[in-house]
């Protein structure tokens, strides 16, 4: 998503007229085991190196401490998964397909409390590619696409013992800054690509980017409003935790929102969106960058 961004300064300054960005991973097919974010044993790794933190258990760290600050249910959260499983029902490609309900979340292996497997994304091979011109560029091509209105990107610390509050992401800076850069604010857009590593990733990242008011987003999720018919859709393809995930989510993501503003969705196709807003999170919930597309005039 930052090299989108990227992309649109550097078509500007007249850098260049057109940027391919791709990206693909074997994830699932990769045969030999997986690294892991660490900056070895000085600097801020060796606070947590020695302890064998890994991406999934600082997650589950923020996870806990959302948990305990604010009193969110492990049933509000996994209807998050539930909610993305029932997307991705609808998506030929997805691949879960299969519905699943809260008690399946929660009785799925616990993998770091409070995080079960089905709180995870999954792990598959994927690749994309997103082509990025100037308006009077895209004029030229046979079908066109959504013009980016807004961007926006931040970064907050390294390791997760830097993290100064474990209940919020740098979205809240990104997403600032998106909105801004568009003229818009979070009441304008109905429909969202949230980058969704963890279900507590998605929880914290609408609540940074002001989706929901601070401390309320169990009852948001509970309330259905993440559904079709809801106030705001998100991963329609079926997100990271039931459609794709080789690495970087991002393009994937990126790609969904593509569509549906196109109204060419492989899963559900919402009915005529005009916006969609895309937000990504790296490292241990450590950078953010968002991205507000809409069709062009």
């Amino acid at each position: 998503m930052s090299h989108v961004g990227n992309a649109v300064a550097a078509i500007r300054a007249g850098l260049c007229k057109v940027a391919v960005i791709s990206y693909a991973a074997s994830g699932r097919s990769w045969r030999l085991p997986a690294s892991d974010f660490n900056t070895g044993p000085t600097g801020p790794g060796q606070y947590e190196v020695p302890y064998g933190v890994s991406t999934i258990s600082a997650y589950a760290l923020a996870a806990t401490r959302y948990m305990h600050q604010f009193g969110l249910k492990p049933e509000q959260l996994a209807q998050i998964a539930v909610q993305m499983r029932a997307y991705a029902s609808r998506n030929p490609q997805a691949m879960y397909r299969d519905l699943i309900t809260v008690d399946d979340v929660l009785s799925s292996p616990m993998i770091s409390t409070p995080l079960h497997k089905l709180d995870c994304c999954v792990v598959t091979d994927s690749g994309g590619a997103i082509i990025v011109t100037s308006r009077e560029q895209a004029r030229d091509t046979r079908r066109g696409g959504p013009a980016v209105l807004g961007f926006g990107e931040a970064i907050s610390h390294g390791q997760i013992n830097q993290m100064a509050d474990l209940t919020t992401t740098a979205a809240e800076y990104s997403g600032r800054r998106a909105f801004a850069s568009a003229g818009l604010g979070p009441q304008d857009i109905r429909v969202a690509q949230i980058y969704d590593s963890f279900t507590i990733t998605v929880a914290l990242t609408l609540e940074a980017l002001g989706f929901v008011k601070r401390g309320e987003i169990g009852d948001f999720i509970a309330s259905g409003q993440l559904g079709p018919e809801g106030r705001l859709p998100i991963n329609t393809d079926g997100g990271g935790l039931s459609s794709n995930h080789s690495g970087r989510r991002g393009m994937y993501a990126v790609i969904e929102a593509v569509r549906q503003l196109r109204g060419e969705s492989p899963g559900l196709q919402l009915r005529s969106p005009e916006l969609c807003l895309v937000n990504g999170t790296g490292g241990w919930l450590s950078a953010t960058a968002t991205l507000i597309l809409g069709n062009a005039a």
